[in-house]
């Protein structure tokens, strides 16, 4: 009976030991983000306009230089930061027809250091949970991601083409497309303060990347472009986007920064747009560029020529023909009409006389 009791006594201390196991058992089952996300403008009365009103900051990240700009990690080993624009947005909103394009734009440095570079990042779901501190960037190469990579080490087992480029990852690290940053004469992790400018045209399912200085203006050509469907790839999920940076490798020390960042979404229709962003170049469906010249003559395209010029034609012709009416009305002289006037006519009288001989003939 005492042992009975006891086990009764002891029975809510048991209860609350088995539900704080369950608890950590749930609690470790969900995505865990190293940090809870801090807004970017929260330590001052008025918002930074260099950055979206969305933004907020993960792991290192933080404000720097009186909250002008932002620090995503530290001059120390293992350190990972992560920029975070936490309203989602879709590639399709219900209607089929008019799938998203985005255009972006930031401007970055990145100290020397042997860091892992910078890495804009696109993915559905909670993007922050991927925010690891381990692997390339500090995030989790997980599955449908799509990732424009800023970087500053050089591994061949993932398609880098030196320790100085821009790679385009979707899925997994091993770029896809690759552009030479030192053929624009620039370096990646100099210190110098850079400006990537990143378009995705929605018709013509193409990803361009622009690189220059800070103070230049939107270089024409891209460093590099792919062709890929991102609405295909996630059509209505909501998709979130981030710029990670990580020291992972053992003496790293470089500082990744951000000085300005803005996103912006459009809706256009496809009718309106049946080209590429570059008119002279398309896309097959591997990604590659070919040339327009390549491409078969439309029907359409000829008769609409053919039509042009013939209504050109007839054009030129009218205004030829009106000019020369005008011009010789003026120089045609027509004679001089005389003035009616009252004819008098006068009527004479004549006689006539008929003489006859003596045997009555006339003379």
């Amino acid at each position: 009976m005492a042992n009975f009791t006891i086990s009764l006594c002891n029975f809510p201390f048991i209860f609350l030991l088995s539900s704080s196991y369950f608890l950590t058992l749930t609690l470790a089952a969900e995505p865990i983000s190293s940090s809870e996300p801090k807004p970017l403008n929260n330590s001052s009365g008025n918002p930074n306009p260099n950055f979206d009103s969305e933004i907020f900051l993960l792991g290192d990240a933080a404000l720097a230089g009186g909250g002008s700009y932002v620090n995503i990690t530290r001059p120390s080993v293992s350190s990972s930061g992560l920029l975070l624009r936490r309203k989602p947005f879709k590639f399709i909103y219900g209607n089929l027809s008019s799938p998203a394009s985005f255009s972006t734009e930031f401007a970055f440095s990145m100290t020397p250091g042997g860091g892992d570079g910078l890495l804009l990042v696109f993915a559905p779901g909670d993007l922050g949970s991927r925010l690891s501190g381990k692997g390339p960037f500090g995030i989790n190469g997980e599955d449908r991601f799509l990732g424009i990579e800023f970087d500053t080490e050089m591994n061949g087992d993932m398609n880098d083409l030196n320790a100085n480029h821009i790679g385009v990852d979707v899925g997994s690290f091993v770029s896809l497309a690759v552009g030479n940053v030192s053929e624009l004469n620039l370096v990646l992790n100099s210190g110098e303060k850079l400006k990537c400018w990143i378009d995705y045209d929605a018709s013509s399912k193409r990803l361009e990347i622009r690189l220059g200085k800070v103070d230049e203006s939107r270089p024409y050509n891209p460093i590099t472009a792919y062709g890929i469907d991102l609405s295909g790839m996630w059509r209505d999920e909501d998709v979130y986007v981030g710029i990670s940076s990580s020291n992972s490798n053992g003496n790293s020390s470089q500082i990744s920064s951000v000085y300005s960042w803005n996103f912006r979404l459009r809706n256009v229709p496809k009718s309106m747009h049946s080209l590429p962003v570059n008119p002279r170049v398309y896309l097959d469906g591997h990604g590659k560029s070919l040339s327009m010249d390549k491409r078969g003559v439309c029907p359409l395209t000829v008769l609409a020529g053919m039509i042009f010029v013939t209504g050109c034609g007839a054009l030129v012709a009218f205004v030829v023909l009106f000019l020369s009416a005008i011009i010789i009305s003026r120089h045609t002289e027509f004679p001089a009409e005389l003035p009616a006037k009252p004819v008098d006519f006068r009527y004479e009288k004549i006689d006539v006389v008929v003489e006859k001989d003596a045997n009555g003939v006339k003379k």
